[in-house]
Parts: C-alpha cells; structure tokens; sequence
C-alpha cells in the first residue's frame, strides 16, 4: 500500500466503525486531527464512545453514508455487496482494507512491539501497554478491546513505541511491520481461511520473519515450536512455566480473582508482582508482556508496578454486576481453547454453580469444532446457548445451535437474547456466578440480566 495514502485526505468514512478493529484505528486518526465519519449496523458502547469523540455516526449502512469522503476504510468483515463499500467504489474515493491502514500506522513507529497467538493476544496487548504506560512511555497502541488506562482502545503517542494487537484472521498480522514479534500460542482457528494446520503454521512464520529485532515465543507450545523451527537473523526469547526457558513465573498463592507470583530471566529472580485477573494463563500472558516491555527498556521493578495495576480489559472476565447473591460477568471468548480456560479459571472462585452464557460465532468455526465446543461448555455446571452469530458468513452448513446443544451436557437453548435473559432471570440462585460467552453482542444479555434482577424481589 501507498505509505501516503492518508496525506491530503480531508474527510475519512470507516464502515463498521464500532467493530474492534476499527474503533481504535478511528481513534488513532481522529488523534491525528483526520475528519471522520463511520457506521455501523448495531448501537454499542463503542458506538456511543466514538460519538463523544465528536464523530458523526450513521446506524444502519446505507449508499449515501459516504457523503463525500476521499478514503474509506473497511474490514474483513464487510462483504462485497454491502451498499457502502459498493458505492466507495463508485465514487472515485480511496478505499482500503482496516489491516492495510494498520500496517500502515505500524510503520510509524521505530519499536512496534505486535503481540500475536489464536488465544489471549487482546489481555497480553492491554498488559504491555498498561506497563508501558504506567512506566512513563507515551507508546501508540492498538488493542482489540478497551484499557480503561488509557479510555479506549487506541492512541497516536509520541515515542518511538507502539503495542499492536496483531490478529491471524486473513492473515491480517502479515501487513504490520512487527520490530518485535509476540507469539503467544497457535491453535487449531480460522481454518475456513487457511484451510489447514500447517498453512496456519507457515502465516506465523511468515509474521515472525518478518519481525526486524526480536521475537518474543512460548517455548512450550508445540505448534509454535514448529512455526519457528530454524529461525534466525533476529533474537529469539522464550517463555514459559519451565525453568528452560528465559522467563518463567512461579506462582506463590492466588486470592480470589488476583495471582501472586515471582518471575525469573534465565534463572535469576526478576521481579515479584501480581495480577488481578483470573486464571493460570493470565500469568503466562503477563510474563510475555514483561519480556516484551523489559526489551524496550522498562526497569523490572516499573514493570511489576504497572502489571499490579492491570485489572483487565473490557470483556475480559469483566464483573458486570453482583445482585443479591448472583454475580453476572462477561468475557470475549469465542474459541474452545478461550472457553475452557476462561471457564476453568472461573471454576476455581468457589461458586456454588457455574452457568455458562455462550452465542457461538460464526458457522463454519462452530460447525468444524462442535465437539470441542461441546467439551468446552462442559466445564460449567450448566450451559445456556443463544442461536449462532453469523456476522461475515453465510449458513451454508446447515448448522444451528441446536445441534451444539444436543451434544452439551445440562445445555439450555435459549434461542433469542430476550429468551435468554428470561431464562437466567427465572433460574439462578444465590452464590451463582453467570458468565456470557463469545465475541458478538451477547454482552447485552449479561447487562439486560442485571437489570431483570435488580427489579426482581427476591432470588431462590
């Protein structure tokens, strides 16, 4: 892509401009004194978020939304056919692709750390730039989903530093220009895309190649064991529970929803701190960001402060409420590998019951995987599950999540959000904890449920 793609550009439209892609991307170029303008098909919290930035948005896409605009921007998830882009098209104006204006923005930056792995890359993106920040580093950042730190998801910054958020799907991560490559795990996602494993593999790779100084990897994950057998040219630093590689932690105790632990480089004792979001893998993903953030030259001991003031991000484990005995939280997780250990970590809170809340996403993820979803679920007590989100697909494999349910032990169909929320209303009891699940919009049942329990008298 043209490196000046964006000079004399007076007006800016993003279609989807409340997707987690392009929120932060907006917010980086509204920094940047750009005029934009956006859409979206469905109201959010990130959609009222970019109208307090003072950006105007359309709810509902529509031809005419383009106005008069010079670029436009969309994502993946925007078919062919959508109105909008077929009429930027039409008009003369520059359209390009969210990963093109991302790989774009990360060449801005002369230490663009880019954090990639099918599970935990949004936690360990939000963990580096909370370090960074606390620390006193004015970093640009583009996360996948919102660091209450720094109000949102992205920022332009005036040092030479970026954390970037750098997604497989599409391969996406293969437009940055990574200076140091993160890569956290590979699992077995997106295969609609790459078709198989091994074509998976050779993008990591590919994206790890291309890192210029470092890559930071999970010296324990055979998949990326493999991706990266005999790299060279750059730094290579592992991480890991194991004392062979060059960082690893050592857990001393967990309090409710916090983790206290040591970490060591090669050997010798680093640092102590702790973290306080649940679960195993949250602490391998901090030892990841602290590697990562000592490579750019921030002192162990700022590194362990700015992680103890790490309290998630949002739709990560997120606690939306606590009502009459019933706590209702929400989570980003959409792949088996997240549920399982999402749901894991929640199982060791001490809850009387654990009901899991899931919307899958999109058919083809849940069609080729609906054994390991069912698995997956099947760490809860009980399972509730709303009907399929297609978003950027159509149902050509006839599956719904009827089909999830009949292989789901104590599985509930709750086929309509509304349903859902009667359902949950009606059912949970004291010492409850309710977690939603999945990376579309089921966060709303999750809010509509604490509202349907606040005006409830009493629960059973």
């Amino acid at each position: 892509m043209d490196n000046n793609v964006l000079v004399g550009k007076k007006h800016i439209h993003f279609i989807g401009i409340g997707g987690s892609g392009m929120y932060p991307l907006a917010q980086i170029l509204h920094q940047k004194g750009f005029y934009l303008t956006g859409s979206d098909n469905n109201e959010t919290e990130t959609l009222n978020a970019v109208r307090d930035m003072g950006i105007p948005v359309y709810l509902g896409q529509r031809a005419e939304n383009i106005g008069d605009s010079d670029l436009v921007v969309y994502s993946a998830a925007i078919m062919a056919d959508n109105p909008e882009l077929m009429a930027a098209r039409a008009s003369g104006a520059v359209v390009i692709e969210r990963k093109d204006l991302l790989g774009l923005v990360t060449t801005w930056y002369s230490n663009a750390i880019c954090v990639s792995g099918t599970h935990g890359k949004t936690t360990t993106t939000a963990m580096t730039a909370q370090i960074l920040c606390e620390a006193g580093v004015d970093i640009g950042c583009v996360i996948g989903g919102k660091l209450p730190l720094i109000g949102g998801s992205g920022r332009v910054g005036s040092s030479d530093i970026m954390v970037c958020e750098s997604c497989e799907f599409v391969d996406t991560f293969l437009k940055l220009s990574p200076d140091i490559a993160v890569i956290l795990n590979i699992d077995a996602d997106h295969l609609d895309y790459f078709k198989t494993m091994d074509n998976l593999k050779r993008s990591f790779r590919r994206f790890a190649d291309n890192a210029s100084k470092c890559v930071i990897y999970n010296g324990e994950d055979k998949n990326t064991l493999d991706a990266l057998e005999g790299i060279s040219g750059k730094e290579l630093i592992t991480f890991g529970w194991g004392e062979s590689n060059d960082y690893y932690p050592v857990i001393l105790y967990h309090k409710g929803l916090s983790t206290r632990f040591e970490v060591y480089r090669k050997g010798k004792k680093l640092l102590e701190t702790q973290i306080h979001v649940a679960g195993r893998h949250n602490v391998l993903n901090a030892v990841a960001a602290i590697a990562a953030a000592e490579y750019v030259g921030v002192d162990p001991e700022k590194a362990a402060e700015g992680i103890s003031r790490f309290n998630g991000v949002i739709r990560r484990f997120e606690k939306i409420a606590e009502i009459n005995g019933v706590t209702i939280a929400d989570d980003y997780a959409h792949h088996p590998a997240e549920i399982t250990a999402t749901l894991s970590a929640a199982k060791e809170l001490g809850f009387k019951r654990l009901i899991a809340v899931h919307q899958p996403f999109t058919y083809s993820r849940t069609y080729r995987l609906l054994g390991d979803f069912a698995k997956a679920l099947s760490v809860a007590d009980e399972a509730v599950l709303t009907e399929i989100m297609g978003s950027r697909e159509k149902n050509t494999y006839g599956i719904h999540s009827s089909d999830l349910a009949a292989i789901t032990p104590n599985c509930t169909l709750a086929p309509t959000f509304d349903e859902c929320v009667n359902y949950l209303a009606g059912h949970v009891k004291e010492g409850d904890l309710v977690i939603t699940l999945g990376c579309g919009d089921i966060y709303k049942v999750a809010k509509s449920l604490a509202k349907a329990l606040e005006k409830k008298e009493g629960i059973c």
